[in-house]
């Protein structure tokens, strides 16, 4: 495959994320949006670093996910608490909580 095709599917799954993250309210459902971004950028690292035959591009991929992983502890953390208190989780309640 060639570097175009690369691109062209990390570009439209990028366009997919952002579409579910300004679109829908519900935080679990921005939260899939934001993880679905970072593994198109992972595609488009992967897809360059194929094409120039280094190993950069792998590198680079590995630390967004080790970077997601750790959004996913602290963003679950955080939809669990605004869950428990709202019993919902809708990102419109989130700004009612008080700390």
């Amino acid at each position: 495959m060639n570097p175009e095709g690369f691109l062209v599917l990390s570009a439209i799954l990028f366009v997919i994320g952002l579409a579910g993250f300004l679109l829908r309210r519900n935080a679990i459902i921005a939260f899939m949006s934001i993880e679905l971004m970072l593994n198109s950028t992972n595609l488009a690292f992967v897809g360059f670093a194929r094409f120039h035959g280094n190993l950069e591009g792998e590198l680079a991929a590995f630390f967004v996910m080790v970077v997601a992983a750790a959004e996913v502890v602290v963003g679950l953390a955080v939809i669990v608490a605004v869950y428990r208190a709202r019993r919902s989780a809708s990102v419109d309640d989130a700004n009612l909580m008080k700390f």
